[in-house]
């Protein structure tokens, strides 16, 4: 099944928040794929009253929709550091890997083998290097020279040093000790001369025989004994490759990527690696798989579907890589494009919350208790419990729904949960007129446009330069030409609007003296940026 993220738009109102949660409910009873509620924002303080009130989650947080590691397939095999390096090496043979990375009990990421690393483990940088055993299970060492075990008196070989023993055996004899393992052939004498030196273990090459005094002499004095069809060259050579993993990975300038990292960034540092490939890590370093530039040239898309706008610049970052499924909007056009028809359904009604409900009435399914209470709040807020010229029919139709399954007196309750966005005093000039902004392109300008809904006209008469000042700021910090903020006062049917851009285009729109009081402008949207709109045309 495929994972849809339904979301709103850049500073999400209640509308926004509750219409996605409706909707997923919705295609989550009706479709197959599964649908995830999403938003780009942080919540309000009306919306967390509204999801207090019913109980329910905010939908998922998601910055950017640009596909991430997380979105294609990972290699997630591994193996321990303490692995034989011929097994690593035969698990990469088998699975046609470059790479493999290596990691302690916990999978915690420590190095990687590489192909080259495996050719350097078997021609030795030093040909005068002394050939060594680490600590291993004689099983482990008869398994890695394909042998089979004659005595098992050490069933645990410690450190030690490896001797092939071919002429001059008293000159080899004065250097081993206990601990050292010899790879001897057919001869007999010195087997027997070797196991009473007391050395840990004897490797009987090239299938040599073995005689029955000489099995009985090692059991005597606890050494252990293998024989192998492999000549004493291969012997040694696949002790060298014995070796555990972490003796030959590689430990520094590992590539190193994240989940959440996007797919651009996982290219350039698979790029810019020797080993191009990257390891996928999680919390504590814990290795989660292997991205290859195979992996990475596959095509990757986020399925989204747009609620309650229709814009690029009020769109999550990184919308123009999504696979955009549908649209439901209640706003003017906007400038979105796709490269395949979808759906796109804009109703000029209140709220996008009322056409979620619809939709609900329309496939006959009765929204769960909480996603009713939700919708409701969603058409409560965008139409100022019914007082914004912007309702419909529609949207009274549709709160009396809700409101009949959920129970709720939808002005007492609407009128609760507006206020609650009306509480201004904690926060700063910025903060509110950051909370519900957005962008328009405007005649070849780009125009910001806050609104904060107010109780009374006292906030934004007490505030007027800090307002100002902070307008042109947030101008400047946006790069938009014009930042204009509605200070909508719900029940005198007004709004104060302040505004920061060039002198010029302030004069011409008749801004130079703030506030300006706008009679009969509730609307964002209907009331005022038809109006403004305009006027813009002519800039």
């Amino acid at each position: 099944m495929t994972t849809i993220y339904i979301i709103g738009h850049k500073q999400p109102d209640t509308d926004s928040i509750c219409s996605v949660i409706g909707y997923a409910e919705l295609l989550n009873q009706t479709e197959s794929d599964t649908y995830v509620a999403a938003r780009c924002g942080e919540v309000n303080a009306e919306t967390r009253f509204a999801l207090a009130r019913f109980d329910a989650k905010p939908p998922l947080y998601i910055a950017n929709i640009e596909p991430t590691v997380s979105d294609i397939p990972l290699d997630t095999r591994s193996v321990q550091a303490d692995v034989p390096t011929i097994d690593v090496a035969a698990m990469m043979d088998t699975y046609d890997m470059r790479n493999m990375p290596i990691t302690d009990e916990a999978g915690t990421l420590l190095g990687l083998v590489s192909e080259y690393g495996l050719a350097r483990s078997y021609v030795r940088k030093n040909p005068h290097e002394q050939l060594s055993l680490i600590p291993m299970k004689l099983e482990t060492l008869a398994r890695i020279l394909d042998a089979r075990i004659i005595t098992a008196e050490r069933p645990t070989l410690g450190e030690g040093r490896v001797y092939t023993v071919i002429d001059a055996l008293h000159v080899t004899l004065s250097r081993m000790t206990p601990d050292d393992i010899a790879i001897v052939g057919d001869n007999e004498p010195a087997q027997l001369a070797l196991i009473s030196a007391g050395i840990a273990a004897m490797i009987i090459a090239e299938g040599a025989p073995v005689g029955e005094r000489v099995i009985k002499a090692a059991q005597a004095r606890c050494v252990s004994m293998i024989a192998t069809t492999l000549d004493a060259f291969s012997v040694g050579k696949m002790i060298s490759l014995s070796l555990p993993a972490e003796m030959i990975m590689e430990k520094t300038d590992l590539p190193i990527v994240r989940m959440e990292d996007s797919l651009e960034y996982a290219k350039q540092v698979v790029s810019n690696s020797k080993f191009r490939t990257a390891c996928a890590v999680g919390e504590g370093e814990k290795h989660i798989g292997l991205v290859s530039r195979t992996t990475l040239m596959q095509s990757v898309q986020k399925s989204v579907i747009l609620l309650d706008h229709n814009e690029y610049s009020q769109a999550v970052d990184g919308i123009e890589t999504a696979d955009i499924l549908e649209i439901v909007d209640h706003h003017r056009l906007g400038a979105i494009s796709t490269l395949k028809p979808v759906k796109f359904l804009n109703d000029p009604v209140g709220s996008t919350s009322t056409i979620i409900t619809n939709k609900f009435i329309e496939a006959g399914i009765e929204p769960s208790p909480a996603a009713a209470g939700l919708l409701l709040s969603g058409i409560l807020s965008d139409t100022m419990v019914m007082k914004l010229s912007t309702t419909t029919t529609a949207d009274t139709r549709a709160a009396r729904y809700l409101a009949d399954l959920t129970g709720i007196d939808p002005v007492a309750f609407g009128t609760e949960l507006v206020g609650k966005g009306m509480e201004l005093g904690s926060l700063s000039p910025e903060e509110l007129l950051t909370r519900d902004m957005k962008r328009y392109n405007l005649f070849g300008k780009s125009v910001m446009i806050a609104q904060v809904m107010v109780s009374t006209f006292e906030y934004s008469e007490q505030n007027a330069d800090l307002i100002r000042q902070s307008l042109e700021r947030l101008r400047s910090a946006t790069g938009t030409d014009c930042f204009l903020a509605l200070f909508t006062n719900v029940f005198e049917n007004a709004s104060d609007l302040f505004a920061a851009g060039e002198d010029a285009c302030l004069t011409k729109l008749a801004l130079r003296d703030q506030p300006v009081r706008l009679e009969g402008v509730m609307s964002r949207k209907k009331d005022f940026l038809p109006q403004f709109g305009q006027m813009f045309r002519n800039l």
